[in-house]
């Protein structure tokens, strides 16, 4: 009898995929001939929006933009995401079962692109990964990457189908929270570069496009949140994953610059952006990958380019995207010395005073920092994140003096921020 039950539910099941795949193919009209262009966003809860109250009507994000924002089926079931398991993820779109439809970055980076781009251009977006994972559990042969790669076959044989063109130019990336906060002692930068050695060939034998895939890349911030962490700890390694997500922005063509997360809000302050933050950080992904269609300069942000060791003094010179910069402590709530220590051995901060001029910082040292560590947003109240109390810090370009965004009724300026760093200071 228990046999007989499962192969009923087996073939309701089977039917019921059968039909909704008939009916979703059936949906679309012809639109003639159309250009996708796909951009996932793939790691862990930070890319699955978790906690993050939806805002993103998915009604108006289909009838807004005339249908050109779309899923990995090439159609509107939005919500429906599973970490595990695509059959589930096809019976929730089914039921209609979006409990647990949270509020995705690449929702915002989709109406930016669609406002931006021509009427024969279509945006794919979805996510992919798994929360609370390192990233040696994301990489090629892991589940959600196999099931990552899965979403995206589905979607070009979808565009196949139509006769559309289908190209991925970019991945958005966001992971890293486990990496600092549960202390796996793997070298990060490594592994994330073998991260996108590995899609970059898997992608294209799927896609079949000439183009290398780029990497949009955000930073995790949560350095709080290790239970090891004390502030202005020498020996600390929290500093060091925000650190190779930089230094890969920095120094690698194929990686390009969203924006670290520290000037957002949380929920309860804690661990997960909330849904006004995941929408106002999806307007500066978008800002990148628009830089990419236009075969525009490579986008990096706000980092530090060079450090200058004169006596007791540093000077940090910065890229800056759109100068000048400035100290934000009404954004951003004020942290001390607007975010920099220079800590040393003993666990001391020894600056004594932080200022600005055009794109340099100068911070001036009680002593010679030389075997010092220099960090700028390695700080904030123990287990708490975000704008107010997390790890943060106060410097930004202004390009939000002329871009800006408005999300229910709020009108948001999209500085970017300079990313955290940590890093030793040697002769």
């Amino acid at each position: 009898m228990k046999h007989l039950y499962k192969l009923f539910v087996i073939i309701v099941i089977t039917l019921l995929c059968l039909c909704t795949y008939f009916h979703i193919k059936g949906k679309n009209a012809d639109y003639g001939h159309k250009v996708v262009i796909c951009i996932p966003v793939y790691g862990q809860s930070y890319a699955l929006g978790e906690e993050a109250t939806r805002i993103t009507d998915f009604d108006s994000l289909c009838i807004s933009y005339n249908g050109r924002i779309v899923t990995e089926h090439l159609d509107y079931g939005f919500g429906y995401f599973d970490p595990t398991s695509r059959l589930k993820q096809h019976i929730k779109r089914l039921l209609h079962y979006d409990k647990r439809s949270f509020e995705l970055s690449i929702y915002g980076m989709a109406e930016s692109l669609a406002s931006k781009t021509g009427e024969d251009t279509i945006v794919c977006i979805f996510p992919g990964g798994l929360g609370m994972q390192p990233i040696k559990k994301l990489m090629k042969g892991s589940l959600p990457y196999h099931k990552f790669l899965e979403e995206i076959t589905c979607a070009y044989k979808e565009a196949q189908e139509k006769g559309w063109d289908f190209n991925i130019p970019a991945i958005c990336w966001m992971q890293g929270e486990s990496d600092i906060a549960d202390y796996p002692e793997t070298d990060y930068k490594t592994l994330l570069k073998q991260i996108y050695l590995d899609l970059n060939i898997d992608i294209k034998e799927i896609t079949h496009q000439s183009n290398d895939i780029r990497i949009i890349c955000y930073q995790s911030n949560i350095v709080t949140k290790g239970t090891r962490y004390k502030p202005n700890f020498f020996r600390g390694t929290e500093g060091q994953t925000p650190q190779a997500q930089m230094e890969l922005i920095r120094d690698d063509s194929v990686f390009w610059a969203s924006g670290p997360m520290y000037p957002y809000s949380y929920v309860d302050e804690s661990l997960h952006p909330d849904g006004v933050s995941q929408k106002r950080f999806g307007y500066l992904v978008a800002r990148s990958v628009l830089n990419l269609l236009h075969h525009e300069k490579r986008f990096i942000g706000v980092i530090p380019t060079n450090t200058e060791i004169k006596d007791n003094e540093i000077r940090l010179h910065f890229n800056v995207p759109c100068p000048p910069l400035c100290f934000d402590t009404i954004s951003v709530r004020k942290a001390k010395n607007y975010g920099f220590n220079v800590i040393k051995e003993d666990n001391t901060d020894i600056i004594s005073e932080v200022n600005l001029s055009d794109n340099t910082i100068i911070i001036k040292c009680k002593e010679s920092p030389i075997g010092c560590k220099i960090r700028y947003a390695i700080n904030g109240w123990y287990s708490k994140n975000g704008w107010r109390v997390g790890p943060r810090g106060n410097l930004r370009d202004s390009q939000g003096d002329n871009q800006k965004v408005e999300i229910q009724g709020r009108t948001y300026a999209l500085h970017n921020w300079c990313y955290q760093f940590d890093y030793l200071i040697s002769k």
